[in-house]
């Protein structure tokens, strides 16, 4: 019988394939903003779905979550845009998690090295917390620190609610300046309105690692 990591790996690649196919024809012949806005609008609740099922895979894959962001700001705008990308990066947090912790647990391991010690001591000492910091100040890449999350003894649920609350912020910030791409490339003035909220929130997040230090020291 096959191992099971084998018939994980074989259905994440068909889901892959399916989803790039799905894109080729939802948005085959899409040469403007104005045609993308009347496909996005002719594809109804199938598009917001299919986005948030291709980034929870995507991420599973190690696609840059941060790349899903922009498109969904630039295809859903800035507020649905970010609670599309949300959630969207918490479903492929939460799949990469359950399958390092019960899929392919040996295969992570040996691929973490050294990291995994580290991270399985902090997540103890810490808990939720450290998903928490870490989740605002990308210390380690997001796609990398669910599989290496999914190795510690932090309950799912635990390490799901860190997730979705702590990743606002990014989430909010990616998807803002993907808008202002849109706009920018429409030739609307409002881009600028957009970029400098994005630059405000990222100066507001590299401000956490100091916060952060003081709390704990005091």
């Amino acid at each position: 019988m096959a191992h099971p990591r084998r018939w994980f790996l074989a259905l994440i690649v068909l889901l892959v394939i399916a989803g790039a196919a799905a894109l080729y024809w939802a948005f085959d012949g899409v040469i403007s903003a104005e045609a993308l806005e009347a496909r996005i609008a002719g594809l109804g609740v199938w598009a917001p779905v299919g986005f948030v099922l291709l980034y929870g895979v995507a991420t599973v894959v190690m696609v840059p979550g941060s790349l899903f962001d922009l498109i969904g700001g630039a295809l859903f705008g800035p507020y649905f845009g970010s609670a599309l990308n949300l959630a969207g990066g918490s479903l492929g947090a939460a799949l990469a998690f359950l399958v390092a912790r019960y899929v392919a647990r040996d295969w992570v391991e040996a691929r973490a090295g050294p990291r995994t010690k580290g991270i399985v001591g902090s997540v103890d000492r810490d808990g939720w917390q450290f998903v928490a910091f870490v989740r605002l100040v990308p210390i380690f890449p997001y796609n990398v620190l669910n599989y290496l999350l999914g190795l510690t003894h932090i309950p799912f649920v635990h390490y799901l609610l860190a997730t979705i609350v702590f990743m606002m912020p990014s989430t909010f910030i990616y998807t803002w300046i993907g808008v202002a791409g849109r706009e920018a490339i429409a030739g609307n003035a409002n881009n600028l309105r957009y970029a400098l909220l994005a630059l405000g929130l990222l100066a507001v997040m590299l401000m956490v690692p100091r916060f952060y230090k003081r709390w704990r020291a005091g």
